[in-house]
């Protein structure tokens, strides 16, 4: 009986997940479908089009760059953790505290951070710079947990047969272990890449919220949803706001997507 009820509550639980994501989806294509014109995809941003491709354009740039600061750090901070520091180290202590510590700060906080450091005190003013330092720094307890628990469910056996055939800790790190849990890794930086592009408080403060093109990394724009977020506070443009977060919605399934099928390949890859 008791199985019969647990069984029931997972399968709930899965539908109201599934259930919700598919609502949600639903109702951005109802809202936002028919407000989506060629105005809105055009390169020039006036009070009339409130153009949302200098900000497709401007996402893409501080996700990819954020990604470049915090995966390298992100997954040797976990390999550190799991394959070379020894067990009950005081420093393996500290490094864990301070990622379940930046994992549970609000965004917010992380943008007033990036504004009185990066934009104030470094002088980067509401810059792509700015924006980016931050992001790396907010997605960075993702990869290094999501690195770090793909690493421990790693068998140790493959690791002893690995040394017992002569390979180095390097070489089995590389050879061994890393494709075994390339797949958790993936999955960590995915998680990284939606909370990037989802993110608004953070880059409200860093990056800004001007509506040209970035032209350069000291320059400040709009992320795609930190433009709905504008569009939507504003109060006169509600239906592209609608239109904007679909497109929100589409970009990050996409990047998902992509994602996921280069996870797949790399598995296969290496299961060939």
């Amino acid at each position: 009986m008791g199985s019969k009820v647990m069984r029931a509550i997972i399968k709930l639980s899965a539908f109201v997940t599934i259930g919700t994501l598919v609502l949600i989806i639903l109702y951005l294509a109802f809202r936002g479908i028919p407000n989506l014109t060629p105005e809105l995809f055009k390169w020039e941003y006036n009070s009339d089009n409130v153009s949302m491709m200098r900000s497709i354009v401007s996402t893409f740039i501080v996700v990819i760059l954020s990604l470049l600061i915090a995966t390298p750090i992100g997954v040797f901070t976990g390999f550190y953790l799991v394959e070379y520091a020894k067990k009950g180290s005081k420093v393996v202590d500290v490094i864990r505290l301070a990622t379940e510590t930046l994992a549970g700060i609000p965004s917010i906080i992380y943008g007033l951070f990036g504004m009185l450091f990066f934009s104030i005190t470094l002088h980067l003013g509401f810059s792509i710079l700015s924006g980016v330092f931050t992001l790396s720094i907010m997605v960075l307890p993702l990869i290094i947990r999501s690195t770090e628990e793909a690493l421990i469910a790693v068998d140790d056996s493959l690791r002893h047969g690995s040394f017992a055939l002569g390979a180095g800790k390097l070489r089995t790190i590389f050879r061994v272990v890393l494709p075994v849990a390339v797949p958790g890794i993936l999955s960590g930086i995915i998680l990284a890449i939606g909370r990037s592009v989802g993110e608004t408080a953070a880059l409200i403060f860093t990056l800004g919220t001007a509506t040209d093109a970035p032209k350069s990394l000291l320059g400040s724009s709009r992320t795609l949803a930190l433009h709905m977020y504008m569009l939507s506070t504003e109060g006169l443009y509600v239906d592209q706001a609608f239109a904007t977060g679909f497109v929100l919605i589409l970009v990050t399934l996409i990047i998902n997507g992509i994602s996921t099928f280069i996870s797949h390949k790399f598995v296969e890859g290496e299961e060939a």
